[in-house]
């Protein structure tokens, strides 16, 4: 029987459960590791190891989370997970495609030279291109590069700034002293242009290149972040051609196995006579027929390690059952 160990930091992870308990039925052996408590003796070889289980005997690992913490620490967990890869042993995601997704600017340019569409996007490290980055595009998104769950974005709009969590725009800060104070804990500026929506986004759902399933995130009455950890509620979503073909892209331009895709309908695009030829992608399609216009969806980031929650209690389509597919095939 294979061994599986499943990186978790919360064993009561909707989404790790999902896992352990498919892993089982699938005739496998899983279980958890933390990897916060990953130990390595070096000499004379390096044997990794959580507890008494040895990571280097294990036939595969699936990856939910590493866990937060400092630098060294995070970037301690990944040296094992590249060193476990490195030996053979299948990662998924790998710690690659979770840092290409973690990193907001460096996933921003991943899809960039794949030719795929998103928001317009400056990164930069003064207050004063920030403030000129902001002016161009009059409605502005500042997000953590590493942020999560939505928490700590910043949004001014016609010089206000406004905070994604519902209860932190409570004192009034001028825009210049929020880039100041963004500037000194991060250290650069990532700033996206908001793009005008209809009060949603979409999550879709990718496995092995192929999306299973998406839903609609609705923001809050009063509110303009979707994140269901911020308050928004899940719709089915069914999704169009093109932004079926942009989440699989997006997926596979950042080495995803699996993976969740943020995808904003936005603005009314140019309306297509019969026959004529658009953009989507960087690939050539036709535009639609006649009076109906189209929206271009926009991709806002990737979660190389997506909760499968929502599209569950939505659609009872549980991405585990594909993951787990996914690694008996490599194994």
């Amino acid at each position: 029987m294979k061994n599986i160990g499943i990186v978790v930091t919360d064993p009561e992870d909707w989404t790790a459960k999902a896992l352990f308990k498919v892993a089982k039925e699938e005739n496998l052996s899983p279980l958890f590791i933390d990897l916060r408590a990953a130990e390595v003796s070096i000499a004379p070889d390096p044997l990794p190891a959580v507890g008494g289980t040895c990571l280097s005997e294990l036939d595969a690992v699936l990856v939910r989370d590493v866990g937060a913490g400092t630098l060294e620490g995070v970037s301690f967990r990944f040296d094992i997970l590249r060193e476990l890869e490195t030996e053979g042993i299948p990662v998924v995601n790998s710690p690659a495609a979770i840092q290409n997704a973690a990193n907001k600017y460096h996933a921003s340019y991943l899809l960039a030279k794949a030719g795929l569409p998103a928001p317009k996007t400056r990164a930069v490290q003064s207050v004063g291109a920030g403030l000129r980055a902001i002016s161009e595009f009059k409605d502005a998104i500042i997000k953590p590069v590493f942020g999560y769950k939505g928490k700590g974005i910043v949004r001014v709009k016609e010089g206000e700034v406004l905070f994604s969590e519902r209860n932190a725009g409570t004192v009034s800060v001028s825009l210049e002293e929020t880039l100041e104070s963004l500037l000194g804990a991060g250290g650069m500026l990532y700033i996206q242009e908001f793009i005008e929506n209809p009060g949603r986004d979409i999550r879709a759902f990718v496995v092995n290149g192929r999306a299973i399933g998406a839903i609609y995130r609705r923001a809050p009455p009063g509110a303009w972040i979707n994140n269901l950890s911020q308050g928004g509620t899940a719709d089915r979503c069914v999704l169009s051609e093109d932004e079926k073909t942009i989440a699989e892209r997006a997926a596979l331009a950042l080495g995803a196995d699996f993976a969740g895709v943020d995808l904003i309908e936005g603005r009314e695009g140019e309306v297509g006579r019969e026959g004529e030829v658009g953009r989507v992608g960087g690939e050539e399609e036709v535009g639609r027929v006649g009076r109906e216009e189209k929206t271009l969806p926009k991709i806002l980031e990737v979660n190389g390690t997506p909760s499968g929650k929502g599209i569950y209690d939505t659609w009872k389509i549980n991405p585990a059952e594909e993951i787990i597919g996914y690694v008996k095939e490599k194994l």
